[in-house]
């Protein structure tokens, strides 16, 4: 009795001294901001990006597509399954090519299955957004897409320098979501999209565990602002703020994502 004992109360002290990783849906494209119209390679990871580390298995999309001068293009049939590789294990993951034509904004746009966690015992579905711009003439940057979980960009998410202010304003259901706690993290690993794994270099230290997943909260209408500190992609998840609360009899978290990235001025 005293050994499980023991055992146990150095499985709760291991678990305490864990990074507090975030789950983070990523749709990941080496660069935003494109001089032309060009063929690009897409990955749909569910992972922790700061870390590396574990890779949920993803489940077959709900829905895929791409916004471009308001028109919409589903691309949830050029989906392939890939097998991604993080520093701790390999979960199931997806990835497509998209031909960008002409100049303008491209708004990729995944809702993924709701996924069971099950060390929580609920549900997470992480409905995700990411711009890829051509040419540097904006159009849809702005758009609010009608999802039920959604962070509406206030600057444009690919014409970021290090140092600029993020702005974004937290929606569910179409409508501001108040006081919205939303993570950040930083894609500390260069994803290695030849091999669909991560580096293993990371490119910073965190200096302690509140600085690997970052929360900030939204004001009274669903607005909130975000510093860059660093060249790069960052990811924003706005919490449950999705009208969803439960799927197969459990707790939903219907959260929104978007991805931005940062450019150091040389």
């Amino acid at each position: 009795m005293k050994k499980a004992i023991v055992v146990l109360a150095g499985v709760l002290t291991l678990a305490l001294a864990m990074p507090a990783m975030a789950h983070f849906q990523m749709i990941y494209t080496p660069d935003s901001a494109l001089e032309k119209a060009a063929p690009i390679d897409l990955k749909l990871v569910f992972t922790h990006p700061f870390e590396a580390g574990h890779t949920m298995d993803m489940g077959q999309p709900e829905q895929f597509f791409v916004v471009r001068k308001e028109k919409k293009k589903d691309l949830l049939k050029t989906l392939q399954s890939i097998t991604w590789k993080s520093l701790t294990n390999s979960g199931a993951a997806y990835e497509t090519s998209y031909k960008l034509r002409g100049m303008g904004d491209n708004v990729f746009c995944l809702v993924p299955s709701p996924y069971l966690e099950t060390e929580e015992d609920c549900y997470i579905q992480q409905i995700t957004k990411m711009v890829v711009n051509t040419g540097g003439f904006p159009t849809d940057w702005d758009a609010e897409i009608g999802l039920p979980a959604e962070i509406v960009a206030l600057d444009k998410p690919y014409a970021l320098w290090t140092g600029n202010v993020f702005r974004g304003v937290v929606k569910g259901g179409g409508k501001p979501v108040p006081y919205a706690e939303i993570e950040v993290e930083y894609m500390n690993h260069q994803p290695l999209t030849d091999k669909n794994a991560f580096d293993p270099k990371a490119n910073v230290e965190a200096p302690q565990d509140a600085f690997v997943t970052m929360t900030i909260k939204a004001n009274v209408n669903g607005e909130f602002s975000f510093g860059i500190p660093r060249s790069g992609w960052w990811g924003f998840c706005a919490l449950g703020a999705g009208p969803a609360k439960e799927h197969n009899g459990k707790e939903l978290s219907q959260d929104a994502v978007i991805w931005v990235q940062a450019r150091d001025m040389n």
